[in-house]
């Protein structure tokens, strides 16, 4: 499985903004996809996750705010993002693995890893 995330860019306070990660190799099975982030000097953080049966979670951080979905047509996991912060500053990244659970955790462990896409929120 290869991800490349996209969509990134400069966005001010308040600001929308969708970000996509590309599954480049056909996937089979039952699986989750999650993004994460990581800002400068903290930790990763799970944002959200979407198993293949539908089921999603989310970080308190992204509730309300982000919605993440799978457009299997387009091979994409979408991360729509709204009410932009400046702590939402960070690199965003796409992830994958094989699940037969029915649903992903915030903290699953996950094989695959997209580079990122950089994501900067400011006035």
């Amino acid at each position: 499985v290869q991800l490349m995330e996209s969509g990134g860019r400069s966005v001010q306070p308040g600001g929308s903004l969708t970000l996509s990660c590309a599954t480049l190799r056909y996937t089979y099975g039952q699986y989750c996809m999650a993004w994460f982030r990581q800002a400068p000097g903290k930790e990763r953080e799970g944002i959200a996750t979407f198993h293949s049966r539908g089921t999603t979670q989310y970080a308190d951080s992204a509730k309300g705010r982000f919605t993440i979905s799978r457009d299997k047509a387009k091979k994409t996991l979408d991360l729509q993002m709204n009410d932009l912060k400046v702590e939402d500053t960070a690199m965003y990244y796409c992830a994958a693995d094989s699940n037969s659970g029915g649903w992903c955790a915030l903290d699953a462990y996950f094989s695959y890893w997209g580079q990122g896409t950089q994501v900067t929120v400011s006035s």
